[in-house]
């Protein structure tokens, strides 16, 4: 257990937390008459990487999109900043599952940056200033080099790098990705992955993931929350992925394949 789990364990045996937390306390998203959550809890330190998993249609968009408060809902959203001792709502960085651009346009990846982060139209030109803030940015997920490159030149992987780099600015306190690598290739997701955890440590985020790689979520994921329109299971990889509901969602040989990968493991 390193120092930082270790403070945890010390000094937040209560909803008080002695380091940063976000609070989601009783969400609940309903549309006409149809109920699409209920009775959402989720208590995230910082550090801590939340993969949220569940079949398709449970709400795992949704929830986000409660978060970022894109939808209506129902429930309490409260963020402690234990610097500041500052209770209220924590600056929120999110990566959607993709983004909807024409590949033939001649947009860079400056470009887009400008135009996130500057409210003069990007056909004005963008400073020095502007390049190099935006080269820092891609810095933090070693994609420095895609600077210059055209968005629709990207391939998946790139792009959603570049992606994670404007939700990295500025740093927020919660980090949402909602399946972020969706199509992305094996070697692609490791390194998006990685990226991912190392970015927790070295920023100290909480981040919520949306994901089906269970793999990944097994090796890389803190907790995983299983929401099927509520919370049906949450806790370490190991316990969830052992849950009955959650061998009967996604299959019975993927348990067994889990489980005997981490009987090895410990060998």
């Amino acid at each position: 257990m390193n120092h930082h789990e270790n403070l945890k364990k010390t000094q937040c045996t209560t909803c008080k937390c002695g380091l940063c937390c976000t609070k989601i306390k009783n969400f609940g998203v309903t549309r006409g008459n149809t109920e699409i959550l209920k009775d959402v809890n989720l208590h995230i330190h910082c550090g801590d990487l939340t993969a949220l998993i569940g079949p398709n249609g449970a709400g795992k968009s949704t929830l986000l999109k409660a978060i970022l408060g894109e939808t209506s809902h129902t429930g309490e959203l409260i963020f402690l900043d234990a610097k500041s001792e500052h209770t209220g709502r924590p600056v929120i960085g999110y990566v959607p599952q993709k983004l909807d651009f024409d590949y033939s346009s001649p947009v860079s990846v400056t470009d887009l940056f400008a135009a996130a982060l500057n409210n003069t139209p990007v056909w004005f030109g963008h400073s020095k200033r502007l390049s190099q803030h935006a080269k820092e940015s891609l810095e933090r997920v070693q994609a420095e080099y895609l600077l210059n490159r055209r968005l629709g030149a990207l391939s998946g992987g790139e792009l959603q790098r570049v992606l994670l780099a404007l939700a990295l600015d500025p740093v927020p306190d919660l980090l949402l990705l909602d399946e972020p690598v969706s199509g992305i290739d094996q070697k692609g997701l490791k390194m998006f992955y990685k990226t991912v955890s190392d970015l927790r440590e070295n920023y100290d985020l909480s981040i919520i993931l949306v994901s089906h790689d269970l793999n990944l979520v097994a090796e890389y994921a803190d907790r995983v929350l299983f929401l099927n329109k509520t919370v049906r299971c949450s806790g370490a990889p190991k316990e969830v992925f052992s849950n009955k509901e959650v061998i009967e969602t996604f299959g019975l040989g993927w348990s067994k394949a889990f489980n005997n990968e981490r009987e090895d493991d410990q060998k």
